[in-house]
């Protein structure tokens, strides 16, 4: 269950929250549903399941609405999803029509409930349903989560008219964005703070946390925590901690995560990280089940270093958990994760395995700078990834949709690429 929004006031402080607020009052009463693949698994439903009730909470009527599909559907969008990162997967024609199939019966059976003024599409899964159901004076807003700043020809060819029978689109990251016919708007996701997955928790239930699944709290542990997938690269983690512990013997690794009900591919990658696995006894696979929000929240504060060594990524909410936690970060320099780690400042970019193993040693071996670089990436995450920035952001692309005829609205990150500035200094968030 979401905090109260009043709970944010002394994180984000009075200012920003009156903001909110005032935005949120233009928008009283409107209708908005957000639809996506998925409920439980993945950032995007994270994010759904945290905002909804603040929106509703300020005045909004936001509802959310998930679609359908059987294997052959969720398929398709596996590979789309893939090729659109880049990977050469073709769509065939049985994964088309699996595709238009499914979206036809989700079109009936979400007829009624998707009549409101502001539809909010999630990915391309439920991208179709522009076909079927858009009804005049409506705003349709593609929401795009993926990297997709070099995707496979044949799948862009394929999404892109979808895309453009929206009203605008929204992109993490500048480099996503593609040409089209329609306003594009630039807003990063975002964490909740007072989440299960982000508030404090007392250092005994770390400590307890750990040990339940048998880590020592006194050994240096490394950990990724993502959902079991090829491009997270947990082969490549284990190959990095595997020269890591050439020098630091006692360190620990952990490679935690799960599936997602619309991602097929999960069940079939866990089996090659736990065969990797077991040739060290220090390398511990953990599959969690959905909603072990406390679970990781213990282990990310219990962790002396988080990777994320994705080989391409929309974003990595991972990565923000872990700075917000003051963890030191080795990130892999790609999608929207140089966003969140500033080298240097608030954790270490990398490009190889043999890259993230040199970090990861130079963490564990500078208590110091590590410490800095969680105070640093704490101050970051607070100015520009927390739900409420996210939110005000969303409401304002709300009013320009309700609104067009305007021009196109930039909604920019604040200091990407840029050290954070300290307690008490100007936001640089812009609107």
């Amino acid at each position: 269950m979401a905090s109260p929004y009043a709970a944010y006031r002394d994180i984000i402080g009075r200012h920003d929250h009156d903001l909110l607020e005032r935005v949120a009052s233009a928008l009283r009463d409107r209708e908005v549903v957000m639809v996506n693949s998925t409920r439980e698994g993945g950032g995007v439903a994270e994010i759904l399941q945290n905002m909804i009730p603040l929106m509703n909470e300020l005045g909004l009527k936001v509802t959310w609405e998930v679609v359908e599909g059987n294997p052959g559907f969720f398929a398709c969008t596996k590979t789309l999803h893939n090729a659109l990162h880049g990977r050469s997967e073709p769509l065939t024609e049985a994964m088309v029509k699996a595709y238009w199939d499914t979206t036809r019966a989700n079109a009936e059976r979400l007829s009624k409930v998707l009549d409101r003024e502001i539809v909010f599409i999630h990915d391309p899964q439920p991208a179709g349903l522009i076909r079927h159901l858009r009804r005049e004076g409506q705003r349709w807003v593609f929401r795009c989560h993926i990297d997709v700043s070099a995707p496979h020809p044949p799948a862009w060819d394929f999404l892109r008219p979808l895309v453009e029978a929206h009203d605008a689109s929204v992109f993490s990251h500048p480099s996503f964005s593609q040409k089209l016919g329609i306003p594009q708007f630039l807003i990063p996701p975002s964490i909740d703070p007072l989440s299960d997955k982000n508030k404090p928790l007392p250092d005994d239930f770390v400590a307890k946390t750990l040990a339940r699944f048998g880590l020592d709290p006194r050994r240096p542990l490394v950990t990724q925590i993502s959902r079991f997938d090829k491009l997270k690269d947990p082969l490549g983690v284990i190959g990095a901690f595997a020269l890591v512990k050439k020098t630091h013997p006692h360190a620990q690794l952990l490679l935690a995560g799960g599936g997602a009900t619309d991602d097929p591919e999960s069940a079939h990658i866990l089996p090659a990280i736990q065969e990797a696995a077991s040739r060290d006894k220090d390398i511990h696979v953990l599959e969690l089940p959905p909603f072990s929000d406390l679970e990781i929240n213990a282990l990310q504060r219990g962790s002396s270093v988080v990777l994320q060594k994705s080989l391409k990524e929309g974003f990595a909410l991972t990565v923000a958990e872990a700075l917000w936690k003051e963890r030191p970060v080795v990130a892999t320099a790609v999608g929207g994760i140089p966003l969140q780690v500033l080298n240097g400042k608030t954790g270490w970019l990398v490009h190889s395995v043999e890259g993230a193993a040199y970090a990861i040693r130079r963490v564990l071996e500078r208590p110091e700078e590590a410490a800095a670089l969680g105070r640093q990436g704490r101050e970051h995450v607070r100015r520009n990834f927390l739900i409420t920035r996210h939110m005000r952001e969303y409401l304002s692309l709300f009013l320009c949709a309700l609104h067009p005829g305007q021009d196109p609205v930039e909604l920019r990150v604040a200091g990407a690429g840029e050290p954070p500035e300290p307690e008490g200094g100007p936001s640089r968030n812009n609107n």
